[in-house]
This record gives C-alpha cells, sequence and structure tokens, in this order.
C-alpha cells in the first residue's frame, strides 16, 4: 500500500470545518446518547481508495469512539452491492461524520478507479501510467494517494520536489540549452526534465544531457521516432491528449511513462451508500 500523506489529518479537518462550521443543527433532532450503526455498501464496480480519509473523518467527529469495522481495503476491487464497512457509535456522531467521510471515500475511489482503466490498457508495453499536478484543489495528497491505489505510478507532488522545464520556461530562458544549464547551475541537487514540442527540441534535449524528456502533444508516429532517436538513453514521457481510446497506441510507442491528467481532473465519484441498520 502507498504511504499515507503527512497532512491526512489536516485535510480531513479542513473537509469538516467546511461542512460542519458552527455545528449540526439537524442532529440536535436526535437524543443525544442514542447510539446506531451503520454499513457502507458499493453500487457500482470500481476501484476502493481512500478508506484511511473516512476513518479519520470519524475519529474526529466522535473523539475516537466511533467505531469503523472494514470488509475491504484500499486497492480492492469492488462490486455493487458489496458490504464495504459497518460502523458503530452515537447516531449523531455518524449523521455528522457521514457525508464528509462519503465524500472522501467517493472521490478518492474514482480517482482509484481510473486508474485502474488506464493501467490495465498499457499491459504488455514498458509505459507506466504517472499522475500529474492537474488535482482538486486541497486534495493533491490524497489523490495521488488514490493513483498508487489503482496501480499508477506518482510524478512530483508539486512546484517544490522535481524541475519541470515547460515551454514558458524555455521561453523565458531563450532556449533549452540555456534553461537545463540554468538549473544545472542553481539546482544542482535536483534531477531536471524538459518539455519538448518536437523532434527538433528532443535532439536539443538530448544534448543537454537531462534527466527525462516529456514529449508534449507529439502523434504516436512521433512518438515512435522519438524512441528510436533517444535509443534508451534517458526515459521518454508522453504527455497531452491521452485518454482511453489512445492510450494503448501511445505506450506502444515504447515510451517509458504516459502521464494522465484525466485521472485525477476527469474523475467519477463512484456511487457509495451509507444507511443505518
Amino acid at each position: 500500500m502507498p504511504r499515507l500523506p503527512a497532512d491526512l489529518r489536516d485535510t480531513v479537518a479542513r473537509a469538516l470545518a467546511e461542512d460542519v462550521g458552527r455545528g449540526d443543527v439537524t442532529a440536535v433532532l436526535v437524543p443525544e446518547d442514542d447510539d446506531a450503526s451503520a454499513v457502507v455498501t458499493s453500487r457500482e464496480h470500481a476501484v476502493l481508495a481512500g478508506g484511511p480519509w473516512f476513518d479519520e473523518v470519524f475519529l474526529q467527529v466522535s473523539d475516537g469512539a466511533a467505531q469503523v469495522n472494514w470488509m475491504a481495503r484500499d486497492g480492492d476491487v469492488i462490486r455493487p452491492n458489496q458490504m464495504l464497512c459497518t460502523l458503530d457509535g452515537r447516531a449523531r456522531h455518524l449523521l455528522t461524520a457521514e457525508r464528509t467521510a462519503l465524500n472522501f471515500l467517493q472521490t478518492l475511489s474514482g480517482t482509484a478507479t481510473i486508474t485502474r482503466h488506464y493501467v490495465k490498457r498499457v499491459q504488455g508495453t514498458p509505459a507506466r501510467i504517472l499522475d500529474t499536478r492537474k488535482t482538486v484543489p486541497g486534495l493533491r495528497t490524497a489523490q495521488k494517494y488514490a493513483v498508487a491505489c489503482g496501480g499508477g505510478t506518482n510524478h512530483r507532488m508539486g512546484l517544490y520536489d522535481a524541475v519541470l522545464i515547460k515551454e514558458n520556461h524555455i521561453a523565458a530562458a531563450g532556449s533549452i540549452t540555456a534553461a537545463v544549464a540554468d538549473a544545472r547551475r542553481k539546482l544542482s541537487n535536483q534531477a531536471v526534465e524538459v518539455e519538448v514540442e518536437d523532434l527538433v527540441q528532443l535532439r536539443e534535449a538530448l544534448a543537454s544531457e537531462v534527466d527525462r524528456i516529456l514529449l508534449d502533444n507529439f502523434t504516436v508516429e512521433d512518438l515512435t521516432r522519438a524512441v528510436a532517436i533517444t535509443g534508451g538513453r534517458i526515459p521518454l514521457e508522453a504527455s497531452g491528449n491521452v485518454n482511453l481510446k489512445t492510450i494503448a497506441d501511445v505506450a506502444a510507442s515504447g515510451v517509458d511513462f504516459v502521464s494522465v491528467g484525466g485521472i485525477t481532473k476527469h474523475i467519477h465519484a463512484v456511487d457509495l451508500s451509507m444507511r443505518f441498520v
């Protein structure tokens, strides 16, 4: 399983503050001391992700009094009408935590599910599916965890942990060569990746001895040419206009990675239900 992010508790606290605010005014209709049990079920096929965020919501709302018992774990393929977990605790706590907990579980399971679809489409090729920074604001680390649950690979977390020289950096520096040289001088301890838009730029990037090259919006034919030109010297990453219809052909070109923004931004929240029993 992927490592849990350090900001998990803070992410949950922000989500609860957004939803609960000064307090759940509807939950006061339920007697304070009433206990309840509930069950969460899936209504569709999916890949489960987000259990730790779900647990943390109930932990924070109930001060640890609510109990969550899982019958499935993150990364599992789940089916319609499958029982995912049961809950026991104060009725008010379960009611207050319900929506925020399900929001995390549905969204992150949606991310893991679409990632798994892409991963399956590239089986038999050397390509690995990468995520991007095109994530839901505030859910960067959570969605990257979900991508890993779906079998994908995490790219850089943000602007702070890897150098990726893109078209505007190149324009500002004057050339790929100049931009890479500047990065090597100022960020000598960082690997350097550069984005190229054609085979001419590819050759310039290769001459600059970068650590990885991103092939932006290349046709499949040009991806194949780029792989041949590079000859395995450095990893190649394809990006741009990749979807489930095109991913197999892109991966078959021989690139090492395919980055897909859609696995974190074009997501379908998985249909889940929590009901009192």
